[in-house]
């Protein structure tokens, strides 16, 4: 009788150990969670708006999209966030106009059919401020393409001023000849078979701006 008692007593003591060493099916693994994308923006041109900070860099790829920035000497992200600022200042809202105002920017800055826009940007011949506040149709100026009637008359007479003097100094650097040198090379094929001239754009205690002509490829730049 005792033997069959201890017999139940281990056979009750192994049953629990069984239950207390079952192992738990796992849980299932959480969501990955997706950190925002990162900005690659320099933090003094962070606005502490995440959609107001992507606007601005894709703004500033808009410029980057040939090697002519590099001509010009432009920190494109510093001229992106001055484009973005006008636009945010006018209209004081992240909203749909804001993002569709952007976005034509960036369209029209890109486009290979109209490259003299991003030119004229670049060159300074037309201004953050002005880009920021152009119509769309006044947008299509590589070739000089304006309707009047789709502009307000400060911004007309804001961009015939900028192509008037962007014009004269072309004629002057055709005038004078300049001078061949090799001490330029050209960004687009590399000669550095070059035509410089120098011409005061700006107040007479600023520095004068030098115009270079490639005389290879025919390829413009300038720089202060």
């Amino acid at each position: 009788m005792s033997k069959c008692l201890l017999l139940i007593v281990i056979l009750r003591s192994n049953s629990g150990k069984s239950k207390a060493e079952t192992p738990r099916t796992p849980s299932s693994p959480s969501s990955p969670t997706f950190a925002p994308s990162v900005c690659l923006l320099a933090p003094c041109y962070l606005t502490g708006d995440s959609v107001r900070d992507k606007c601005v860099e894709m703004l500033s790829a808009a410029l980057k999209v040939d090697d002519n920035y590099k001509d010009y000497g432009v920190n494109c992200d510093k001229m992106a966030s001055e484009i973005e600022d006008h636009i945010y200042q006018e209209l004081k809202s992240t909203d749909m106009k804001y993002r569709n105002r952007v976005r034509s920017r960036i369209s029209n800055l890109k486009d290979p059919r109209n490259p003299g826009l991003r030119r004229n940007v670049l060159s300074g011949a037309i201004s953050s401020g002005l880009i920021a506040k152009m119509t769309a149709e006044s947008l299509y100026l590589g070739k000089t393409f304006v309707h009047p009637q789709e502009m307000a008359s400060d911004e007309l007479r804001e961009l015939r001023n900028a192509m008037t003097q962007e014009a004269i100094r072309e004629h002057q650097m055709a005038k004078t000849g300049g001078t061949t040198t090799d001490l330029f090379q050209c960004s687009k094929c590399k000669k550095k078979n070059c035509t410089y001239n120098q011409v005061q754009t700006r107040s007479a205690d600023e520095p004068m701006t030098t115009f270079v002509l490639c005389n290879e490829c025919g390829n413009r730049w300038k720089f202060c």
